[in-house]
Order: C-alpha cells, then sequence, then structure tokens
C-alpha cells in the first residue's frame, strides 16, 4: 500500500504536550486541596504542640519531660511552617485546634496518653506521605518531607522511650 492510500491517523494527545496538561490531570493536587490539607495538617500540629507542652509540664520524669520538649519544638516549627506555606498559597490559616488535644488528655495515665499522642504523630506522617506525590511544587515538596522526617524521627524516639 502506498502512503497516499494510507489513512491519516490522528492522535488523541502528543507526548510533546504533556507539559502543558492541567496538574490535576497529571495526578498533582490543585491549590484548594493543598490548602485543604496545609490546613488540616495546621490544626493537627497545633493540637500536636499544646498537648506536648502539657504533657511536658505533667511528664513523670526528667527523661520523658525531655523528650516531650523535643517533640513540642518540631510540632511549634511545623505549626510555623504550614502557616507560611498557607500564605504563599494566598490562603487563609486556619485558627482551629483539632480535636486530638481532647482524645489524649481525656485519657487516663501518661503512658496511655504517649501513646495516643505517637499514634497521632504516625497519622500526621501517613498523611502527609500520602499528600506528597501529589505536590508538584519543589518548594512545598521539600518543606512537607522535613515536616515528615521530624516526624518519623519522633515517632522513632518515643517507641524507644
Amino acid at each position: 500500500m502506498s502512503n497516499e492510500n494510507r489513512e491519516r491517523t490522528e492522535l488523541a494527545s502528543s507526548p510533546c504536550s504533556a507539559g502543558e496538561a492541567e496538574e490535576t490531570y497529571m495526578g498533582y493536587a490543585d491549590s484548594q486541596e493543598i490548602l485543604a490539607f496545609l490546613n488540616l495538617m495546621l490544626e493537627a500540629e497545633r493540637a500536636g504542640a499544646q498537648l506536648t507542652l502539657k504533657l511536658a509540664e505533667e511528664a513523670g520524669s526528667p527523661e520523658t519531660e525531655h523528650l516531650l520538649r523535643h517533640v513540642h519544638k518540631d510540632e511549634a516549627y511545623c505549626c510555623k511552617l504550614l502557616i507560611e506555606e498557607i500564605e504563599k498559597l494566598d490562603g487563609t490559616p486556619s485558627g482551629k485546634t483539632g480535636d486530638f488535644y481532647g482524645k489524649v488528655m481525656a485519657l487516663e495515665g501518661e503512658a496511655a496518653r504517649l501513646q495516643l499522642l505517637n499514634k497521632g504523630q504516625a497519622w500526621v506522617a501517613r498523611k502527609t506521605r500520602d499528600m506528597l506525590p501529589r505536590i508538584k511544587n519543589d518548594a512545598l515538596h521539600a518543606r512537607l518531607t522535613d515536616m515528615l522526617l521530624r516526624h518519623d524521627d519522633n515517632i522513632a524516639l518515643m517507641d524507644r522511650s
């Protein structure tokens, strides 16, 4: 068959134009989804910061107090990080505190509270790990990775204590 007689097939899209596709089409989160995620994490981090400060004040040993103050410092850092990133996206940082604080403080005993605190740290780490592949912005991705690594480190520290 000659080239003249072949039907010309039009491609639906060219691989060369993949870079022009909408970010959501490529699997990335849009700005509204990112802002909702960042505010959810801010509310959780705020609860964690308040909780670790309270638990440090009530700690049964100097070692536990030191550990909780270390975790508190990271929680406060993550609150600041999240507020900065929300504002960079022209969003409004949530003023709410997650209900996790009340759930932990409703428990009796330091051991039970610390165990649930660590589960909360793991929840934040899991949610962040799930969202990272959907973040296209390299700077935001790097900062959320930093937040994730801090949580992973703190989980390991608390597991050892």
